[in-house]
């Protein structure tokens, strides 16, 4: 038994990083990349339909940020080392001024043909697309195994939420995405339904 296990201990020490994969982590990775060559891909369908430059420009930006980080992670995948290009920070453009409050409108329905989309609707697609790949993201950078790829993923979530968040202050300014309230009663009642304790173990210098 003892002699299996040193034999077996030097091929565990010498796996190249382009092999340090479990299989579970190799699916992941594959549900990863091709869910941003879908949003891709989708992106270039909806930039044909879009009427309002401020959300082309928006879509523009995130596709070409979006591309950059696919390929520093294909390219992590394949080699397991540290990318050519290292993880990049998403900058919004727009202020983050959310506006409150609910206006009647006209109830929503499906569209009879494609002619019949609109910004509002393109927009919430690119919302869904990137609030989902964040939520795989997140849920596949905590089931990795290689320590680079896995560094790779998870500082790519942050950026996918700044995708977000830019496309849902679009369309919250816009009208699209409403946002409703508490009473200023009912807010104070739950901001302060908590309060902190005395940490264990004594103060973190």
């Amino acid at each position: 038994m003892n002699q299996q296990q040193n034999q077996q201990q030097p091929n565990m020490q010498t796996t190249p990083p382009q092999q340090n994969h479990g299989g579970h982590e190799l699916f992941d990775a594959h549900e990863v990349i091709a869910g941003i060559i879908s949003m891709l891909d989708q992106y270039q369908m909806y930039e044909q339909h879009i009427q309002d430059p401020e959300l082309k420009d928006i879509l523009k930006r995130q596709s070409a940020f979006t591309t950059q980080a696919y390929n520093t992670i294909v390219e992590t995948f394949q080699t397991g080392k540290d990318p050519s290009v290292p993880t990049q920070s998403y900058q919004m453009t727009q202020n983050n001024n959310v506006m409150y409050g609910l206006k009647p409108g006209q109830p929503k329905k499906p569209n009879a043909s494609v002619n019949e989309l609109s910004d509002q609707g393109l927009s919430a697609y690119m919302l869904g697309q990137t609030k989902s790949l964040t939520s795989l993201l997140a849920m596949t950078a905590a089931e990795m195994t290689n320590p680079v790829l896995r560094r790779v993923i998870a500082d790519t979530v942050p950026n996918f939420i700044e995708l977000s968040y830019e496309i849902f202050l679009y369309q919250n300014q816009k009208g699209y995405y409403q946002v409703p309230q508490l009473t200023q009663q009912d807010m104070n009642q739950m901001l302060n339904g908590y309060t902190t304790v005395p940490q264990q173990g004594g103060h973190l210098q």
